[in-house]
């Protein structure tokens, strides 16, 4: 049943889900002091709301029932209304919907004498919300990308820079040699650290760090003259030069329980610190292969503390104890990102993360 209901979320909660019998207790979980309804506002994510209704964030899904008025409850728009009723003994959620959520439509009239085919555009007045703060991940959405270990070596590579800098920025130009793949646009990024499993020994992948944007604006042979148009840092001789992946900052994502058990740890973190606290992205060692999914929730948990048992003379490891939360927000075959979305205590690398 909750393999069926998360393909469902995953489907944007399509009108079958109104027939689905949830497994969970919702009514033990409903946050003490819990309002009857909630008005969305600029900034709000579905994260924030959940935590208004919910002790439990990853349960948010299984609130839902479809409002036969809305063809999407679960976008959620700012000037929205948000009402907690129950429905067959059960506490739900519904939808009231805002100007927001409206929709304007153009259509071209005619001038000049000149007629105009009738053509009809309708659009959202707002942005739906986010799952999450769409700010501390949206470069490891759209830039950072995991590849295969040794796969840059073959790649394309800055030469040097114009007027034979070695360092360059957003204006610059600079020369690459190499096969170009055909693409409107390129990244520059700096071969990252090979990610291997602490377990097991098996390696999950290389990090292509993003170092920047860049455009082509002429060849020769295998020479290509280069526009930098932005860097996150600068560019630097021997970076290497991949074709910008088709994607954009999917918001649309929502905190869910994994479908399967998941036993997995933190292998690093991207903030550069020895201490992972909130809003910190981290990497773990489960990925697509594993069943994970964009939106997953994980806790996470403090590894215990080696202690000496004096009777037993031995070295003896302390249970861990749990100590925050995480959400998936991108999967690769073998590993994945995640946005730190709670934590109780300093956190590191090499803490565990497991089912919520």
């Amino acid at each position: 049943m909750r393999k069926s209901l998360s393909l469902f979320v995953c489907a944007f909660f399509v009108a079958a889900l109104a027939q689905a019998q949830t497994t969970v207790n919702l009514e033990s979980h409903l946050k003490p002091g819990h309002p009857s309804s909630y008005s969305v506002v600029k900034g709000d994510t579905l994260w924030d709301i959940s935590g208004v209704f919910l002790d439990k964030p990853w349960l948010w899904p299984e609130l839902w029932r479809v409002n036969p008025q809305i063809d999407n409850p679960h976008l959620i728009y700012p000037g929205d209304t948000i009402n907690l009723v129950y429905i067959d003994g059960q506490p739900a959620l519904t939808v009231d919907r805002g100007d927001g959520a409206r929709t304007f439509q153009m259509s071209p009239g005619s001038g000049s004498g000149e007629k105009l085919k009738p053509k009809i555009r309708s659009t959202p007045l707002e942005t739906a919300i986010p799952a999450i703060d769409l700010e501390a991940i949206q470069g490891f959405i759209v830039q950072n990308r995991v590849v295969e270990v040794g796969s840059l070596e073959a790649t394309p590579y800055v030469v040097q820079g114009a007027s034979e800098r070695l360092v360059l920025g957003a204006g610059d130009s600079l020369y690459v040699r190499g096969v170009l793949q055909d693409s409107s646009a390129y990244n520059f990024v700096r071969t990252g650290p090979v990610y291997v499993d602490p377990v097991t020994d098996e390696v999950l992948g290389q990090e292509a760090t993003y170092v920047g944007l860049g455009r082509v604006t002429s060849r020769e042979g295998d020479i290509s003259t280069f526009n930098v148009a932005s860097t996150r840092v600068e560019v630097q001789i021997g970076d290497r030069v991949l074709p910008t992946e088709e994607r954009s900052v999917n918001s649309t994502f929502y905190p869910s329980a994994p479908d399967v058990k998941i036993d997995g740890q933190l292998i690093s973190v991207f903030s550069g610190v020895t201490q992972i606290g909130q809003y910190d992205v981290v990497v773990i060692n489960r990925g697509i292969r594993e069943g994970l999914e964009v939106g997953n929730v994980l806790a996470i948990y403090k590894r215990g503390a080696k202690a000496r048992d004096r009777i037993a003379n031995e070295i003896i490891e302390l249970p861990s104890e749990r100590a925050g939360l995480l959400m998936v927000f991108r999967v690769f075959e073998k590993m994945s990102y995640g946005l730190v979305m709670s934590a109780d205590r300093p956190l590191r690398v090499d803490d565990l993360v497991h089912n919520p």
